[in-house]
């Protein structure tokens, strides 16, 4: 496992493309905090709406991060849920994201964002092996290590990919370049003759944890 961490002087902000849920919930909030001075009626409604508006800062956060070192560094916060060598020799590597895992993924290698492609699919549990049929956004770039492909895949309950980046940007490694609103999954290719750094359960941090092997 890896022993990267978080910078110890991180700072804390809110990821972008959160406020079509949290901005409804915190207005409610408040709201209803106020008519519950007025009618203690309105704190039946005004007590749920603060924990959820206090859910939903906690798992949108998105923390500054010092860049790991590495070839290749994690693109997402979770646990390694398979690695799989495929077919073209490429070895891919699963991170599962809990919702209880920061959303934003990152940049796996500085390069030129070569493609971002939006497919259209399911929404089954990203622990399911039905998975890989899933909605999803399939993300290519250019490299010194030639093409490496990431894949982020909704879930059930994560049903929006919300991309940071067009095709075309240069994006330094450990960037921010996409969303996954509550979690899922994504997948990493390892190009031939790479071997992961990672095991299977291990923990990863996003931008941090370096998957290949010196």
């Amino acid at each position: 496992m890896s022993n990267d961490s978080v910078s110890p002087r991180a700072q804390v902000r809110l990821a972008r493309g959160v406020s079509p849920w949290l901005a409804p919930t915190a207005a409610a909030a408040a709201v209803t905090a106020v008519l519950s001075r007025r009618s203690a009626k309105w704190a039946f409604a005004a007590v749920p709406l603060a924990a959820l508006t206090g859910g939903m800062l906690w798992f949108f956060r998105d923390p500054e991060r010092t860049p790991g070192f590495g070839r290749l560094l994690s693109p997402a916060d979770g646990v390694v849920q398979s690695i799989d060598p495929w077919e073209d020799g490429r070895t891919r590597v699963a991170i599962f994201m809990s919702p209880v895992d920061v959303h934003v993924n990152r940049a796996p290698a500085a390069g030129t964002v070569t493609s971002v492609e939006h497919v259209s699919g399911g929404f089954t549990p990203a622990f399911n092996k039905d998975s890989d049929k899933n909605e999803r956004v399939v993300w290519h770039f250019d490299t010194p290590l030639g093409d490496i492909e990431m894949v982020q895949i909704a879930g059930a309950v994560a049903r929006r990919i919300i991309p940071y980046v067009p095709a075309g940007t240069k994006v330094a490694q450990g960037e921010r370049v996409g969303l996954i609103r509550l979690g899922s999954r994504v997948d990493l290719y390892l190009p031939e003759g790479i071997r992961p750094a990672v095991t299977v359960g291990d923990k990863t941090v996003a931008g941090v944890t370096r998957i290949d092997r010196a």
